[in-house]
């Protein structure tokens, strides 16, 4: 009956702490570019390291992969997609350094 006790009493704290230490999801997304470098975008950086919250991207300014459209450079030097943060103001600009996103592979 203790050994019951003890399992009833431990098995919320281990549930809990398995939630608070897993990895954020989404993981690192490749966008492959017609005559372009793949971009690789990584929720982790943003969301761990910068600590935006999930909700302050999807649904707002993205979607899921299944709704996903291609936006152009133009369409994100206007503020959309990626250009809705990166303007310059709230983050690097995505007319600074093509290499910002553009990584060697």
């Amino acid at each position: 009956m203790r050994k019951i006790l003890l399992l009833i009493t431990f098995i919320p704290f281990f549930l809990f702490f398995n939630m608070a230490s897993g990895k954020i999801g989404g993981g690192d997304i490749v966008f492959k570019i017609d005559g372009a470098r793949a971009v690789i975008f990584s929720h982790d950086s943003h969301v761990s390291e910068i600590g935006l919250k999930c909700t302050e991207c999807h649904d707002r300014i993205f979607t899921t992969k299944e709704k996903h459209r291609r936006v152009t450079m133009e369409e994100m030097k206007r503020g959309a997609s990626c250009g809705a943060c990166h303007n310059g103001k709230r983050a690097f600009d995505v007319r600074a350094n093509c290499s910002n996103c553009h990584k060697k592979n």
